[in-house]
């Protein structure tokens, strides 16, 4: 499903020559992931006291994606790719991650037991995938679901919440969207455990 990193690329490109002329760095739109991350976060937050805000929260989740796959597509325009913009990128990329189904746990939507394994099961995805590289393969962007399918998974439930904000068999539309990443997530680090191990044997 990770698939949708490649088909971006034609959104991504245009976006970092616009950047590139603003004078904006890889770095600093990393750090600008972050803070929309934190503001989707908030608005997340908020909208246990008004559901409206799950709009809002909608567009920070994907400005949030949008700065971070342009700040890869930028890093490679002006030749700026090295170890620490990439470690900086990762670090950024896994708190934006628990910040994103801890903005949508604390407001309610779901079971902290259920968010808290999501977490767990998003954080693992991808731990194992950059843990080939460390073992000297290349890093595993496969499986079920990935960072980029997670957000737009996100956003479709965000935006439906929003919309229809009653309960649906016990949980609201954003608390499936959990549990489904929860189930999907630890399936995802389980198959590209299997893809490495393989890999390591050859």
């Amino acid at each position: 499903m990770d698939d949708l990193r490649d088909a971006s690329r034609s959104l991504t490109e245009p976006v970092a020559e616009i950047v590139e002329g603003a004078g904006l760095t890889p770095n600093m739109l990393s750090a600008l992931s972050l803070c929309f991350s934190f503001l989707a976060f908030l608005f997340y937050y908020l909208s246990a006291s008004d559901h409206r805000m799950l709009l809002v929260a909608a567009i920070m989740v994907m400005l949030n994606g949008l700065a971070d796959a342009v700040d890869g597509a930028l890093a490679r325009r002006m030749g700026y790719a090295d170890r620490r913009g990439d470690l900086l990128d990762h670090v950024i990329d896994r708190y934006s991650d628990v910040l994103l189904l801890s903005g949508v746990i604390f407001a309610g939507y779901v079971r902290w037991e259920i968010g808290l394994l999501a977490v767990a099961g998003v954080l693992m995805t991808s731990y194992i995938g950059t843990q080939a590289q460390a073992l000297s393969l290349r890093r595993c962007y496969g499986g079920m679901l990935g960072r980029a399918d997670r957000l737009v998974f996100l956003v479709i439930a965000t935006i439906a919440n929003a919309l229809y904000p009653e309960r649906i068999e016990g949980l609201h539309i954003l608390g499936w969207m959990v549990l489904i990443t929860m189930v999907l997530s630890h399936i995802t680090a389980i198959q590209r455990f299997v893809h490495i191990w393989r890999s390591l044997g050859r």
